[in-house]
């Protein structure tokens, strides 16, 4: 076994990707290591990379959603069913870890996500805590984080090109209630909102409404699932009376904003119909203030608005049964532009970046 790992580092927020080796860890009872197979390169290391993100202890290893084989296992491992975990099972895992089960939001709230001690691989880890993030040959697999299986049928890759984009609109499709029959509109045509388009049809939304850019990802969006599109270079009115024209002039029953630009939300605000409800899950990092006018847009209208942050357990878990049952349904595997090799990794952000690509991988 090699006493390496070979990462692509991000070492400061603007500054150039560095390949690096890293020693293997010391496995203990509970741990394992990841041949890391993809890994994908998302909006989030976008705003790692321009430091965007605070308490981010550079130099890190970026990539916090990933799939591998199981190379080395110290222990023993039980998936959420009983069953042990073996090397050579093709896996993916929970990127937040570390939550204490323990505080106000853990057992009251039942908000894991909000677990003030909750760390990210590939976000919170540092070069200095070891190989975790998934810009990697091999990601460590420290004592407690969980693990998930790909079922027989299910490929990996089906997966890796939903990504933090599938786990996340699972999550918002989740908050928004999306029932048979709704209409749903998605602002952004990026991987959350795409994916979020291709779930609200599952889950027998009609419309669904994407609004977002440039065409390629629109086009796309329609293969997923997507009845209707509309380009951003169509005026914030004219969308707005495309939208209510075909909803019988109401507005849509759900909005989903996962655009990243605080805009969104004032044309949320506008396109849900009222007592309608509106989730904000687009906005990762803060991108500034917007204007709104409570009374017109919020308190008259009688809407409900809802945040969404960060995934458990239970959204990746649902996602692999979503790619078990629909995966050959939709076209997943076609968000995945380009594959890059590690020492492209810079490029590949570099792509993300430039909106070049609806989904960048890497495989080490």
């Amino acid at each position: 076994m090699t006493d390496i790992v070979r990462a692509a580092v991000m070492t400061a927020p603007h500054a150039p990707i560095e390949l690096r080796e890293l020693p293997w860890p010391k496995l203990e009872a509970g741990s394992a290591m990841l041949r890391t197979k993809y890994s994908e390169v998302c909006g989030t290391d976008v705003h790692l990379h321009h430091g965007r993100l605070r308490g981010v202890p550079y130099p890190i290893i970026p990539g916090h959603v990933s799939v591998g084989e199981i190379a080395a296992i110290r222990g023993e491992l039980r998936d959420v069913h009983g069953k042990p975990f073996k090397e050579g099972d093709l896996v993916t895992f929970l990127d937040v870890h570390e939550t204490c089960g323990t505080c106000y939001e853990c057992l009251v709230t039942k908000q894991t996500t909000r677990c003030p001690k909750r760390k990210v691989y590939g976000i919170s880890y540092g070069v200095a805590d070891g190989p975790l993030g998934g810009w990697a040959d091999h990601i460590w697999m420290k004592p407690g984080v969980k693990l998930l299986r790909f079922p027989a049928g299910v490929d990996p890759a089906l997966f890796i090109a939903g990504g933090c984009g599938l786990v996340t609109s699972i999550h918002a499709i989740e908050r928004g209630e999306v029932r048979l029959g709704q209409s749903v509109a998605v602002l952004g045509a990026g991987p959350v909102g795409i994916a979020a388009a291709a779930l609200a049809r599952l889950s027998g939304a009609h419309p669904v409404v994407v609004i977002g850019d440039p065409p390629t990802r629109l086009d796309f969006a329609r293969t997923m699932g997507a009845t209707h599109g509309i380009d951003l270079a169509v005026p914030h009115d004219d969308r707005v009376a495309q939208v209510r024209a075909l909803t019988n002039g109401r507005g849509v029953d759900v909005v989903i904003e996962a655009a990243g630009d605080p805009r969104a939300l004032t044309q949320a605000l506008d396109l849900v119909r009222d007592g309608g409800r509106v989730v904000i899950a687009g906005q990762y990092t803060d991108g500034g203030d917007v204007p709104i006018n409570p009374h017109v847009q919020v308190n008259r209208k009688h809407v409900e608005i809802r945040g969404c942050w960060g995934c458990d357990f239970s959204h990746f878990y649902r996602a692999v049964a979503v790619l078990a049952d629909q995966g050959k349904a939709l076209p997943w595997a076609g968000a995945v532009t380009r594959r890059y090799g590690l020492a492209e990794a810079g490029e590949a952000l570099a792509a993300v970046a430039r909106r070049d690509v609806i989904k960048a991988v890497i495989e080490p």
